[in-house]
């Protein structure tokens, strides 16, 4: 009786946690113009989106100036790039030392080193990622779809087995864990669309698996309870089909995965020790390696993280030179393999990698000329210890943006910034909406792709205004 009780208990509360749910969505009607298919020829099947969160300073990274070594009492103004310079595989291209690596794969890629980004006010991680992953800036009274949601919805899975959307290495139990949940959704698109995700890359296959302790028959009762809970009121009753459906899909999908021999790829044990040892520089490197094993098994985007944490990883306020020794050792090596991997497997050339981050580093500047905002961090005018030395205010008006792949350009470098401070872009200045736009346009969708969304269409671009950067691209034959 009292075990009744209790079932009873936990299946109102079942209803109630997807009938606020339901409260929270909105009905997306589908026009005409919108299309499962690609309308446009494609040069690329999937993306992986390799994503340096908390600010990468671009001098200090793939756009090196003036090496500025250190000197206990010298003027913070003089310090410029914290590393000297270093060769890429491309004539007079340079990065900064410690990305050797990565240099020598440039020649199968595209360096842009114009990209800026949006003026949001007071300067925010959060706030800048959720509007390079959306290309929306927030508020907005309508939650958009991350690109990759977008990709899934249009494309769908390569794989029916492989989630098409797949989000690698953030965990939301950090600082700002909520803000990034904002932007890490399918939104009005619907639940299936919605990333996987895996914190852990090296506890990949236990994302594939029942809880532990739960056996597969419970968890068929658990995913047959789920479908009747998703077809009942209140959900019926505030949710639309379409809602209920796609709620419904995601947990097939889910099972599908479960029961498949495809679940392999998630298991990096399954990989050569040597292989393993090459992108084994902690977890953003084994989330690089996980990403190669799942596009292999045809995954469509995956996002591949350093992880964002307040004041962590790139996000350096201070220290900046020392903790920058580490990231680079934690990227430069996998992210190199993973190019060659790619390439070596055949799957480069439909394959589009980007390398990215929300904005970048000044020692003096936050924000932008013109544009200056309100400084978030104290910079004392003379450095008079390590920890001054490095990149620590928000630059937006000069970041570096890397690209592979999918019909992106060998070997080409686009836009220049100053080699004098403020170090903005001069030349060519390159905009989010055209970095989305550019990927849909690899991958054939086409740009006047819409939903109708309280009665106003909502464009993968705001307002479909996001245009192509040709520039980037090679030329088609044929």
């Amino acid at each position: 009786m009292e075990n009744q009780s209790r079932r009873q208990f936990l299946k109102k509360m079942q209803q109630a946690g997807l009938a606020a749910m339901a409260t929270t969505l909105p009905t997306a009607s589908f026009l005409s113009s919108c299309s499962r298919k690609p309308q446009i020829h494609s040069s690329a099947d999937s993306v992986i989106l390799l994503w340096m969160a908390g600010g990468m300073c671009h001098t200090e990274t793939f756009d090196p100036k003036t090496y500025t070594p250190f000197q206990t009492g010298m003027e913070s103004k003089q310090v410029i790039s914290t590393f000297p310079k270093v060769p890429t595989a491309l004539d007079e291209v340079f990065f900064s030392e410690g990305l050797e690596e990565i240099g020598q794969v440039m020649d199968k890629g595209t360096l842009i080193r114009s990209y800026r980004a949006a003026d949001l006010g007071h300067i925010l991680h959060t706030r800048h990622q959720y509007h390079w992953h959306t290309c929306y800036e927030p508020p907005q009274s309508v939650q958009p779809p991350h690109i990759g949601a977008w990709i899934a919805r249009e494309l769908g899975p390569v794989n029916p087995v492989i989630p098409p959307f797949i989000d690698i290495g953030q965990r939301f139990t950090v600082g700002e864990g909520e803000e990034l949940k904002a932007f890490h959704s399918a939104g009005f698109l619907g639940t299936e669309y919605g990333p996987f995700f895996i914190p852990d890359p090296v506890r990949g296959l236990d994302s594939v698996k029942p809880p532990k302790g739960m056996d597969l028959r419970r968890f068929e009762s658990r995913n047959k309870l789920y479908r009747e809970l998703v077809k009942q009121s209140p959900f019926e009753t505030y949710g639309s089909t379409y809602q209920q459906e796609s709620l419904i899909q995601s947990m097939e999908r889910a099972y599908r995965l479960l029961k498949s021999p495809d679940a392999i790829a998630f298991d990096l044990h399954d990989e050569p020790q040597e292989v393993y040892d090459i992108y084994n520089t902690g977890r953003f490197g084994l989330g690089c390696l996980l990403a190669r094993r799942l596009t292999e098994r045809g995954a469509r985007f995956i996002s591949v993280t350093t992880e964002y944490e307040p004041f962590l990883g790139w996000d350096t306020h201070e220290n900046g030179h020392t903790r920058l020794v580490d990231m680079k050792k934690q990227i430069d090596r996998p992210v190199a393999q993973l190019i060659r991997d790619l390439e070596e497997r055949g799957l480069l050339d439909r394959t589009v990698v980007i390398l990215a981050s929300e904005f970048s580093r000044d020692m003096l500047m936050e924000g932008r000329p013109g544009l200056k905002v309100k400084d978030q961090v104290d910079v004392p005018d003379r450095v008079e210890k390590l920890t001054h030395y490095g990149m620590h205010r928000h630059f937006t008006d000069g970041c570096s943006i890397l690209m592979w792949g999918g019909g992106i350009k060998a070997g080409y470098v686009h836009g220049v910034t100053a080699d004098e401070r403020p170090f903005k872009a001069i030349t060519e200045p390159v905009y989010i909406n055209q970095i989305h736009q550019t990927v849909y346009h690899a991958l054939g969708i086409p740009p006047e792709t819409h939903y109708e969304i309280e009665q106003r269409p909502f464009y993968t671009t705001p307002d479909g205004e996001g245009k192509v950067l040709k520039e980037l691209l090679r030329e088609v034959k044929g």
